[in-house]
């Protein structure tokens, strides 16, 4: 199974990706991972996408983590599911702030071997912050997101909407029987 989860930054992707990978024996690939190197650089689109052509070709099934519209060519290729988590503004925004904090003060690295972490000052004063990124894109990506579910070029995707924990359980259990 090949299994895309979206959302805005913030609303739990990689959780829930992480959760239905371990439930389906699946690799999980965080396209963060994939994009972001040392110092913050980010990976030019040509490099980024043949990157992520080898890492959705290593396995015959994946739960992909991750937005990247410039790459919903390649990643919707062959996909059989994509689950959009669309959690509240006010719980996302949440969800983000807390998981800034965490990381600020735990100073984990984000994506192995790029000695990225976040910190008080990149969380919270800069321009660069993931919380403004997280107010910025909340409503677009909940606009785009729906626009894809109801584009005819999609219908052969099968999409998930998740609006709340429950249902991102009853999703996995679903799943689970579904092996």
């Amino acid at each position: 199974m090949k299994i895309n989860i979206i959302g805005t930054s913030g609303s739990g992707k990689s959780t829930l990706a992480r959760r239905i990978a371990t439930r389906l024996a699946l690799p999980c690939i965080e396209m963060d991972t994939l994009y972001w190197q040392p110092d913050w650089q980010g990976t030019p689109d040509e490099e980024f996408v043949s990157k992520l052509e080898a890492a959705l070709d290593a396995s015959p099934g994946w739960v992909l983590d991750g937005n990247y519209n410039r790459t919903r060519a390649i990643k919707w290729r062959e996909i059989d599911l994509v689950v959009w988590v669309d959690y509240g503004f006010a719980r996302t925004l949440h969800q983000a702030v807390t998981r800034a904090i965490q990381r600020a003060w735990t100073q984990q690295e984000l994506w192995p071997g790029t000695g990225n972490r976040e910190s008080f000052r990149r969380s919270f004063l800069s321009r660069e912050s993931i919380l403004i990124w997280t107010l910025k894109t909340w409503r677009s990506n909940r606009i785009r997101y729906q626009a894809d579910m109801d584009n005819p070029a999609y219908a052969h995707i099968r999409f998930v909407r998740i609006t709340s924990r429950q249902q991102a359980d009853a999703l996995i259990a679903s799943l689970q029987t579904a092996r």
